[in-house]
C-alpha cells in the first residue's frame, strides 16, 4: 500500500492537499486489516509525505513528482520507440525487462 501511494505521488496522481481515503474506506474496498492501513499511513507520515489530522483525515503534504514531467516527454517518446523496436525484434515482456534492467545496472556501474 505504501508503494502504491508513493507511485501516485511520483506520477503526480496525488498532489499536496489531497485527502487519502479513510482507513474505514480502504478496509471496505480492499478487504485488508485496519492495522495494515494504519501502519502504512504512519510510515507515510514518518516519511513526511502525509499528515494526519485527527477527526478530519490524512492529507498529502508533499509529492514525489518531478518538478516538470513535461520536461521528460522526449525521453518517454524515445523509450516508447525503443520498446516498439524490441517487440518487433521478437522480445517478450520479460526479455525486454531483463534487457532494460541489465543495461540500466551496467550504466550505473560505469558511472560509479
Amino acid at each position: 500500500m505504501v508503494q502504491q501511494v508513493r507511485r501516485a505521488l511520483r506520477l503526480g496522481l496525488l498532489e499536496k492537499g489531497d485527502q487519502l481515503p479513510t482507513v474505514k474506506d480502504v478496509v471496505a474496498s480492499l478487504a485488508i486489516n485496519p492495522n495494515t492501513v494504519l501502519k502504512a499511513y504512519r510510515e507515510l507520515e514518518r516519511d513526511g509525505l502525509v499528515a494526519a489530522r485527527p477527526g478530519v483525515g490524512t492529507f498529502v503534504t508533499r509529492t514525489l513528482a518531478s518538478s516538470s514531467l513535461a520536461a521528460h516527454e522526449p525521453l518517454r517518446r524515445d523509450l516508447a520507440k525503443w520498446l516498439a523496436k524490441a517487440r518487433l525484434a521478437g522480445l517478450d515482456d520479460e526479455s525486454i525487462e531483463d534487457l532494460f534492467t541489465n543495461t540500466f545496472r551496467a550504466a550505473d556501474e560505469d558511472i560509479a
